[in-house]
């Protein structure tokens, strides 16, 4: 069954002005980001997400971590994030409309955290803020049958990628499958979701615009469950999401080192190619510049010249 929710006006400008943004960061090639920025965007990720969840490490800590450096600290602190760093270093491996994929990555991100990772709960479960329980999740003998409607929703229908990516994200929250860890996979999936058709996602950390307005977050989904769909969600979410993409394109310092202009271009191209057509591509460097690319990746042994001088072509290796 398809869950339920309506397309307002607001969420359909929010998929258009997400939609130019998009294109604006494909044509500036900010979808195929710098090593170090791709690195900062992920550490972030993984700070803001666990810090919605109440965990203590700081930025500086986390980034000792991914370095494998040790760090002093609540030891399940450090535990989440040293889980964190591995299931996002190996997101590539997920299929997110597989609900075993989804399994295997709750079992690697509560690992060691939680009785029986990677298993749905069996009990009730309510959700309380302060004094007041905000949501009681259904019974634990629906929950498998609810996450496999969930999965055949991903499946089948033919929603925009972007809408369904929050609509999955919402009913996780709802539907609360596990003991613990349903905010951070909600988070998480909804990342693997938009990122298999939009690879800037996979590195964009537009969770920490959920950390900064969390009490907000939370807010409007207590109001998806009052109204019983997730409308409002998803527009909070595509605001994020916008939002997120906005602060992308206010990179204004982004330079791009040869070795990022060769890996971009070797990502598009798969036949032999000139210096011009390298050119085409990188319209604001000089002939000697491209030159000098591609004389690099020779020397790196990425592409192979065929011919000399002015006819000179280029295969990939």
């Amino acid at each position: 069954m398809k869950p339920p929710y309506s397309i307002t006006p607001q969420i359909l400008k929010s998929i258009s002005e997400i939609s130019i943004k998009i294109g604006e960061i494909n044509a500036n090639y900010l979808n195929k980001q710098s090593p170090q920025l791709r690195k900062s965007n992920r550490i972030k990720t993984i700070h803001s997400s666990l810090q919605i969840e109440g965990n203590s490490l700081s930025i500086d800590q986390i980034t000792a971590l991914v370095e494998n450096k040790r760090v002093i600290g609540p030891k399940k602190d450090v535990k989440e994030v040293v889980n964190a760093i591995e299931v996002y270093d190996s997101l590539h491996t997920y299929n997110s409309i597989n609900e075993k994929s989804f399994l295997k990555a709750h079992k690697l991100l509560m690992n060691g955290l939680v009785t029986n990772p990677g298993k749905y709960r069996t009990t009730g479960v309510g959700i309380v803020k302060g004094s007041q329980v905000k949501h009681i999740a259904p019974p634990a003998s629906n929950v498998s049958y609810l996450m496999k409607d969930l999965f055949s929703y991903l499946k089948s229908n033919k929603e925009l990628t972007l809408i369904k990516s929050s609509v999955f994200h919402y009913e996780l929250e709802f539907i609360h499958p596990f003991s613990d860890g349903n905010g951070r996979m909600g988070r998480l999936w909804q990342t693997l979701i938009l990122m298999n058709e939009f690879p800037v996602f996979e590195f964009l950390p537009f969770e920490t615009l959920i950390s900064k307005k969390q009490k907000e977050y939370y807010k409007v989904l207590s109001k998806s469950d009052k109204a019983g769909n997730s409308t409002a969600f998803i527009e909070f979410m595509l605001k994020i999401i916008d939002d997120s993409l906005g602060q992308l394109l206010q990179y204004k310092n982004r330079i791009m080192t040869d070795i990022d202009r060769i890996e971009y271009y070797l990502s598009l191209w798969q036949k032999e190619f000139s210096r011009k057509d390298y050119m085409n591509i990188f319209k604001d460097i000089s002939s000697a510049t491209a030159s000098r690319d591609l004389n690099k990746a020779i020397k790196l042994k990425k592409i192979t010249p065929i011919g000399t001088k002015n006819t000179t072509k280029y295969k990939i290796t």
